[in-house]
């Protein structure tokens, strides 16, 4: 039987061990880190917390919706044993009436088809030795590697958090105008916890001059790394910064990972960009769902 149950009823050991110890185990479902990137969230729970489903929602003129926050790449259903996923979709869209939500790449569904959409990351792996990595990098890869060296670029492993979010902020966030300041804030947030839960790291990179040129923070999970948020100078991008900076966490996590994931997108150029390191697509399933009243229908759009 799937229950509903909100966060404040939530058995908290329970829930974490599932995640932890189910088969598409990351580091996004856990309560702290909901805690700290969602307005509100609740759980589809299959009983005794053997599979569940974290629900971020948030409320709008009396109707609570599900949807992606910031700083979350995926969700979707953990669980220790292969589930009929199909239940955890009836219960969602009885208790929602307009769902938005990444699952993760374990996840599939053989109902509900119409409200599905097939979405792409990148990912590389890192279960050869660095050397070998390298040499199934393209040429314009190995091209801004040696402008980088040209440029005399450094890197750094450990920086304040506020030092990406600012770069972040100055770059990526103007161009990704819904971004607010309390976005940013539980960012701040996230990487402070992460670093100090030691399953977060920043890398930032650094011109001849020691104006910061690019940076990456990344979370480690078993053996999966995640590239959460990067951003790099608009203004300063002749130098191979970008490139230099993801060469150096590949180098790096090599050593004892086995996949790195770049977060990616379904975006034809971001993802040919990350697939000239090595990378191969990785699908995974967006929900959308919008069984709101026709007024409010139209207010969405």
């Amino acid at each position: 039987m799937i229950s509903f149950v909100k966060r404040k009823d939530l058995e908290i050991e329970k829930y974490n061990d599932c995640i932890i110890n189910s088969l598409q185990s990351n580091v996004f479902g856990f309560s702290w880190y909901l805690d700290i990137i969602a307005d509100d969230w609740s759980v589809l729970v299959l009983n005794d917390y053997e599979a569940v489903m974290p629900l971020p929602f948030r409320k709008k003129a009396f109707i609570k919706y599900v949807y992606p926050p910031f700083w979350l790449i995926q969700l979707g259903i953990y669980s220790n044993e292969v589930e009929d996923e199909n239940e955890f979709l009836i219960e969602l869209f009885e208790n929602f009436k307009f769902v938005e939500l990444r699952m993760n790449s374990m996840n599939s569904f053989s109902m509900f088809s119409v409200f599905q959409q097939e979405k792409r990351i990148q990912v590389l792996s890192l279960k050869q030795d660095y050397e070998i990595i390298y040499t199934n990098y393209n040429r314009n890869r190995k091209r801004e590697l040696k402008k980088a060296v040209i440029h005399d670029l450094n890197e750094c492993w450990s920086d304040c958090p506020t030092v990406l979010i600012n770069l972040f902020k100055e770059n990526v966030g103007k161009r990704v105008k819904k971004i607010s300041e309390k976005d940013y804030d539980r960012l701040l947030s996230l990487m402070q916890v992460c670093i100090r839960k030691k399953v977060g790291e920043l890398l930032t990179v650094y011109d001849m001059d020691n104006r910061i040129v690019s940076g990456a923070f990344f979370l480690k999970h078993k053996k999966r790394v995640t590239e959460l948020v990067c951003s790099s100078d608009f203004k300063n991008r002749k130098n191979g910064a970008n490139t230099f900076m993801n060469d150096r966490a590949i180098y790096k996590y090599s050593r004892n990972f086995d996949v790195f994931d770049f977060g990616g997108s379904s975006m034809k150029n971001i993802a040919n960009y990350y697939k000239s390191f090595g990378a191969v697509d990785e699908k995974y399933i967006q929900l959308y769902y919008n069984d709101l009243p026709k007024f409010i229908k139209f207010f969405k759009r």
